[in-house]
């Protein structure tokens, strides 16, 4: 035994260690305070009412403000970085679809979780592949108030990451 410590680096996955069908469940959940929300959509400079005016939001029809939809895709996507894309992607591609079924308020607890739906390996990039991810956001409840589609590009593996930016 070595006197040395192991040291082991937090990363996300390769291509090449992801399977189709996989759903990973990510840690920790965020509880959403009314800071958060006001914080964001003033930082995005999204003006409505509906995330700002707690008056207002009260007389429509959800009876409260609403936890702005970009910070809750955004949130969802985030969660996902620590255990899928850490130090792995090359880019991020697009999104295909962006739902919100349901409203997040404020001092909801909001839960991620990402299905990998497709991989392939790309065809002008050797040594990459793109990935399909649904991303999905539930409240504490279990009800699914967000998911979407996007496409990812990751290295296909450490050793091709590696020969690429030495």
């Amino acid at each position: 035994m070595s006197d040395e410590p192991k040291i082991i680096k937090q990363r996300g996955l390769y291509y090449d260690e992801i399977e189709v069908g996989n759903i990973y469940q990510h840690a920790p959940g965020r509880t959403v305070t009314e800071a958060d929300n006001v914080i964001f959509t003033t930082l995005t400079m999204n003006t409505q009412s509906l995330h700002l005016d707690a008056h207002w939001s009260s007389q429509q029809e959800f009876g409260q403000p609403l936890v702005n939809s970009m910070f809750t895709l955004s949130t969802i996507v985030g969660a996902s970085v620590a255990q899928l894309t850490q130090g792995t992607i090359v880019a991020n591609l697009g999104f295909e679809s962006v739902n919100f079924p349901k409203p997040l308020y404020h001092g909801d607890t909001l839960y991620a979780e990402t299905e990998i739906l497709a991989k392939r390996l790309s065809s002008s990039r050797p040594g990459q592949g793109i990935l399909t991810l649904r991303h999905m956001g539930r409240n504490q409840h279990g009800d699914l108030v967000a998911e979407c589609t996007r496409s990812t590009m990751l290295w296909e593996s450490e050793e091709h990451h590696r020969k690429a930016t030495t």
